[in-house]
């Protein structure tokens, strides 16, 4: 007598189309009155992240657009100097947002009239030492930045991390399969095939703005501390019960 399990998917001698990320995808000939057990698990790993990205910029208003254009690019340059000195590479700055728009006065019955403009111009830096990145951040509103959007924190290298949450998502598929086929009095024979469903590199959700001026930067120093990020693999595997 063959069993089956209502929460996962047994059968026998049913073709299934596996994922593209499959490690075999050649046909397994499976003998008609074999049990099939597909599970699906995820494999996770603790890692200390490597990178942070920052957004920083100026922040000017003029009474012409020319001018705020102008003042703003002043300032901007010695944020981008200060970035320099501070040994950020070329490659970690690159220029997320450019702006200019119209400041209106709003008046009963009247129709809005312009006041002003304001410029503003945002670069996204990747600190490669996280350690040193909360003292950038510092130098950068002393140069003259008034906005600052972040950290992102990353693994700047993510795919050792993923090997291991791997390895761990088959552990635990094996584990689950080995239970289902106890409990319905079956023993597992062997893997028919593994698939990655998807996987999870690391990153977290950026944080919501934060703006500072310059005249107001004390003695202390801003600290920015990694934690720990999660990695995340998940497989589909299947097996065959006897």
């Amino acid at each position: 007598m063959r069993y089956t399990i209502a929460t996962l998917a047994l059968a026998a001698l049913i073709p299934v189309a596996l994922p593209a990320a499959a490690q075999s995808t050649a046909a397994v000939p499976i003998l008609p009155e074999a049990t099939v057990l597909d599970v699906v698990a995820t494999g996770e790993v603790s890692r200390v992240p490597d990178v942070a990205t920052v957004r920083a910029g100026v922040v000017t208003q003029s009474p012409t657009a020319a001018a705020a254009l102008a003042d703003n690019a002043s300032r901007m340059e010695r944020v981008v100097a200060a970035l320099r000195a501070a040994g950020v590479a070329a490659r970690d700055i690159m220029t997320a947002n450019v702006g200019l728009s119209p400041q209106y006065r709003y008046g009963e019955n009247q129709p809005p009239a312009i006041t002003g403009y304001q410029a503003s111009n945002t670069v996204s830096v990747k600190f490669r030492d996280v350690a040193k990145s909360g003292a950038v951040l510092d130098a950068l509103v002393k140069a003259g930045a008034n906005q600052i959007d972040g950290p992102q924190m990353a693994i700047d290298n993510p795919e050792a991390a993923l090997d291991a949450a791997r390895v761990e998502a088959v552990k635990r598929a094996r584990a689950r399969a080995a239970l289902y086929a106890e409990a319905a009095g079956l023993r597992v024979d062997r893997i028919v095939a593994i698939g990655e469903a998807g996987e999870d590199r690391g990153n977290n959700p950026r944080p919501p703005v934060l703006y500072a001026r310059a005249e107001m930067a004390s003695d202390a120093q801003t600290q920015v501390l990694p934690g720990e990020t999660n990695v995340s693999a998940t497989v589909t595997v299947r097996f065959l019960l006897k």
